[in-house]
């Protein structure tokens, strides 16, 4: 997902972590709710931790972990026991320290004496924050040191940090009985035989002498900030029931997380954009953001269009070789504050991406199928078309019809495709591919933005513009056919290299060009018989790589692994083309592998076969929970639903082939064109009752834009 080089690649968080998160804010800390800044530790809020020190001690003993419950994505339940002095292995004293994620934390101790005797307790708080930026943190490279001041004073202790021209503090707030020093909080409590003590503690980040009005302590007896956003989250969005609860249970948690990944653009409070994933990427990724709110549209559609309003705000306008921005360029990510120094490029916006230009074309027209106003998408239209000219002009910088990638200079991502790893496109024999670089589903990914902006000029009246954009489309889609297709292997290469060579290797890429239609239908069965080869197909899922590839590697981030979204996009474009039995089955795969990580995919697994291995395995830096592993069961249900609108044509379309193990479906307030509709599934006959007026529904699929242009006469 976010790009890493050789040199700045995430650490493992390590075994046991928890990870809380809400909007731009998360938390890291070990299994029994310590925070230790020695590890990618911390409370972060906007890019930096303010909290890197967190740890508890009773009578001097550090907690002994039991469980930790995640209740909500923001809110987790740690319970612990204080060690034994004589040497007893079972302890009366258990600790239980509930903490909410918001902006900083919000942490309730509770010790429970479980003894006929009274406990004399000393209950210790060692704080430290160090400002750190989260660069520094993921890449253990922690190189700045701010001068600090703490300052205990009644029942909190703020701690200030200058670092050059910056200046930043935190709060820790403790509450009556506290005694405060520089180094953190004591309490002193006798605990009553069977009897128990509390108290509450917040940590929160302040600029300019004010903390965050997003997270205030609540009256007893109300909602925390972020149990109110989450309420109003579930209010909006669509509440499911199917047969089969284990994966109900993966779609609910989807819905949680996608909830708690939302994040404002801060020039547009009002608008709300998808971050990539927790824990270093709850940011705003023009792949990852554009790729989640198009999967999750059927769930609420004003994510993708805050997304594409907010990146519009931010398209390319210039050349910057540093930060690879260029005019109608799509950013690859944001960094907030002092991280945009550390970041890639070295700037607050980074643009080293070569498929978010096309993408965003493609989510304009996705977004005015579904039935926003038209002076909203008009004003997108703009944008749309310097994105085109950008894929003509910078993308395709030696004029042969494909969008190709070369970074401009040392410091920024050698790939820079959704496999944005450094080894992540090889050849067969295993040899990295050379730049310039025209990845197969990039080419897939420009014939859709070519044919999107075709629709919407015929739509416009604008038949001219439809007819040149459709004519660049079918030249693209012959080209591609022609260059990137093996006949000898059955597959397509998953990209050409500097000199225009196939990069012969066996990848999952070629199955993202399906969804896009610019495969030749007599292509499509060997693709989808190598899709699900045993060389391809782990039983969990498509692999990135086959396993008979020099470069392979079950246990890599891209040359082996299983990434759910990858897979969710395979399937809805098998089911395009009628490969409906593979595409449910990894559609089951994915929703069976889910049930081992509590109903929550990771970004990625472990690409191990499932005949060698009984269950996933975890790759060890896994995002999670990871913005379009959340939105993957949506789009796998949907897509075998067959289910999409498309407003302006009056139509809602859906023709279910759900397996039988899934069982019957029932969703009441789906969005559809500004009012609410109830669907049901039973078998595999659809029903939708409260359609809006001029709203029809269509027992079928979709038609794609391909059909729709060819019925046009374009």
């Amino acid at each position: 997902m976010a790009g890493w080089n050789a040199d700045t690649a995430a650490g493992p968080v390590g075994a046991g972590t928890v990870t809380l998160v809400e909007g731009p804010s998360f938390c890291i800390s070990s299994a029994n709710g310590d925070i230790h800044p020695e590890h990618p530790h911390g409370v972060f809020h906007e890019d930096t931790r303010i909290l890197s020190r967190w740890n508890l001690a009773v009578n001097g003993q550090v907690l002994e972990p039991l469980t930790a419950s995640t209740q909500e994505p923001y809110r987790a339940l740690f319970i612990g026991r204080v060690p034994r002095s004589d040497g007893y292995a079972d302890s009366p004293m258990i600790v239980e320290r509930l903490r909410e994620v918001g902006a900083g934390i919000r942490e309730e101790i509770t010790i429970r004496n479980y003894s006929s005797e009274a406990a004399d307790c000393r209950v210790s708080l060692t704080v430290e924050t160090d400002f750190a930026d989260l660069f520094e943190v993921k890449e253990a490279r922690v190189e700045r040191h701010w001068t600090q001041s703490r300052r205990p004073e009644g029942g909190s202790l703020t701690i200030r940090g200058a670092w050059q021209d910056v200046r930043k503090a935190v709060v820790v707030n403790a509450g009556g009985g506290a005694d405060l020093t520089t180094e953190g909080v004591t309490y002193r409590a006798v605990i009553p035989p069977h009897g128990q003590w509390s108290t509450l503690l917040t940590v929160v980040p302040t600029t300019n002498g004010a903390r965050p009005a997003s997270f205030v302590r609540p009256l007893s007896g109300e909602l925390s900030p972020s149990d109110r956003r989450r309420q109003e989250w579930v209010a909006k969005i669509p509440k499911l029931h199917i047969g089969n609860s284990s994966i109900e249970r993966t779609l609910r948690r989807s819905y949680d997380d996608l909830g708690a990944l939302r994040i404002e653009d801060p020039a547009h409070p009002d608008r709300i954009v998808v971050a990539a994933g927790a824990p270093w990427f709850m940011t705003l990724f023009g792949r990852d953001s554009l790729w989640a709110s198009e999967m999750a549209l059927p769930v609420d559609p004003s994510l993708a269009l805050g997304t594409l309003q907010t990146l519009a705000d931010r398209q390319g306008t210039v050349v910057d070789p540093m930060s690879e921005e260029e005019p109608g360029k799509i950013l690859h990510e944001v960094r907030l504050g002092v991280s945009g120094g550390l970041a890639l490029g070295g700037k607050s916006a980074y643009y080293g991406s070569v498929d978010a230009t096309p993408q965003f074309v493609m989510a304009v027209a996705s977004v005015s199928r579904w039935g926003f106003a038209k002076d909203t998408i008009a004003a997108l239209l703009p944008h749309a078309d310097r994105a085109l000219d950008w894929i003509r002009k910078y993308g395709d910088k030696d004029g042969d019809g494909f969008i190709e990638y070369k970074r401009l200079n040392d410091s920024g991502l050698i790939n820079q495709g959704w496999k944005d790893s450094w080894d992540g496109i090889n050849f067969a024999d295993g040899r990295l591919a050379e730049p310039p670089i025209a990845l197969c589903e990039a080419q897939a990914l420009a014939y859709s933005a070519f044919l999107s902006r075709a629709w919407m000029a015929f739509d416009a009246g604008d038949e001219a513009l439809a007819a040149q954009l459709t004519g660049e489309a079918a030249q693209l889609k012959k080209r591609f056919n022609e260059e990137f297709w093996m006949p000898e292997r059955g597959y397509f290469a998953i990209a050409l290299d500097g000199e225009k060579r196939q990069v012969d290797a066996c990848a999952s890429n070629m199955g993202q060009c399906l969804w896009h239609g610019i495969v030749d239908e007599d292509k499509v069965p060997q693709v989808a018989e190598r899709l699900m080869s045993p060389e391809m197909f782990s039983g969990w899922g498509v692999r990135t790589l086959a396993s008979d590839m020099g470069a392979y590697n079950p246990a890599s981030y891209h040359n082996g692994s299983v990434w759910p979204h990858d897979n969710a996009i395979i399937a809805a474009g098998l089911m395009r083309y009628g490969f409906v039995e593979e595409a449910q089955r990894i559609a089951t795969a994915l929703f069976e592998a889910a049930d081992y990580t509590d109903g929550r995919l990771p970004e990625l697994f472990c690409g191990f076969s499932r005949d060698q291995v009984a269950e996933p395995v975890p790759y060890p830096t896994a995002c999670s929970p990871q913005a379009w592993a959340a939105t993957t069961p949506i789009m796998l249900v949907t897509s075998l639903m067959r289910y999409d609108a498309h407003i302006s044509r009056g139509g809602l379309w859906m023709d279910p082939a759900l397996p039988e193990s899934y069982g019957d479906l029932h969703i009441t307030n789906a969005p559809m064109a500004g009012g609410r509709i109830t669907i049901d599934i039973k078998g595999s006959e659809p029903s939708v009752q409260g359609l809006p007026e001029g709203i029809a529904f269509h027992r079928d699929h979709r038609p794609w834009l391909t059909e729709l242009i060819k019925q046009a006469g374009l």
